[in-house]
């Protein structure tokens, strides 16, 4: 083999291996780390911290969603939405809950704790596991799903956007008057983008705007478990 030839099959073997290193990453499935708190809550901040020590935690997909129902305090908090809101509502009956508190922690849409103290997150994160769902990647504006079995027929596909990272947010009233609270990963839109049955499915992606990172889920309808993710 002539030395050009040989480099030549050299860069091809090295592309053919970054490409199958990248799929192999991106097929990776991930534990779903859901952080539902509030600005206005006097005892979510330690929840907040403790989502920030795993957010960058290889294979978890920690996401903040802030919720609406202690507004009333005084203080609206600033990234609450009913549909946040709702999201932790739907959460509740197959969790053995009467109704939504704060902070609560939900692992892989089947397991919870309040997450306030120390080694709680990362102890449920060990005993959930990792999503065991169906393949599913994230790829050229589009979200590709795998085929595999689907509890009950059918499951929801969420889109979900975040701005990846810490943010910090001064309150100026209500029960955390005066402080400044970090935030990790907070979610600033959820949308249902369809069903999926089992087959193998092509569903478009959006582009993102404001600089916002883009993760999907593949869940089981009624707060059920999530059986799949993956974010870009």
């Amino acid at each position: 083999m002539s030395q050009a030839r040989r480099s030549k099959f050299i860069a091809l073997s090295g592309a053919l291996a970054l490409a199958a290193t990248l799929g192999a990453a991106q097929a990776q499935p991930l534990t779903v780390v859901e952080l539902f708190t509030s600005q206005g809550c006097s005892s979510c901040p330690p929840a907040n911290a403790n989502l920030i020590k795993v957010k960058d935690q290889p294979g978890v997909l920690a996401l903040s969603f802030n919720v609406t129902y202690w507004d009333y305090l005084g203080w609206k908090d600033t990234f609450g939405k009913p549909e946040f809101t709702q999201r932790q509502v739907s959460y509740e009956p197959p969790l053995g809950h009467d109704g939504p508190f704060t902070p609560q922690v939900v692992v892989n849409g089947h397991a919870d704790v309040v997450g306030a103290a120390p080694g709680e997150i990362e102890h449920l994160i060990t005993a959930a596991g990792k999503t065991g769902g169906p393949s599913l990647s994230l790829d050229g504006g589009k979200v590709v799903i795998g085929a595999g079995p689907a509890p009950g027929g059918k499951a929801d596909v969420w889109l979900v956007r975040y701005a990846r990272g810490v943010v910090q947010v001064p309150v100026a009233r209500g029960e955390n008057t005066g402080r400044t609270l970090p935030h990790a990963n907070v979610v600033h839109a959820l949308q249902k983008v369809g069903s999926w049955t089992g087959d193998a499915a092509t569903y478009a992606l959006p582009a993102a705007s404001g600089g916002l990172s883009t993760a999907v889920l593949v869940q089981s309808p009624g707060g059920g478990p999530i059986l799949a993710a993956a974010t870009n």
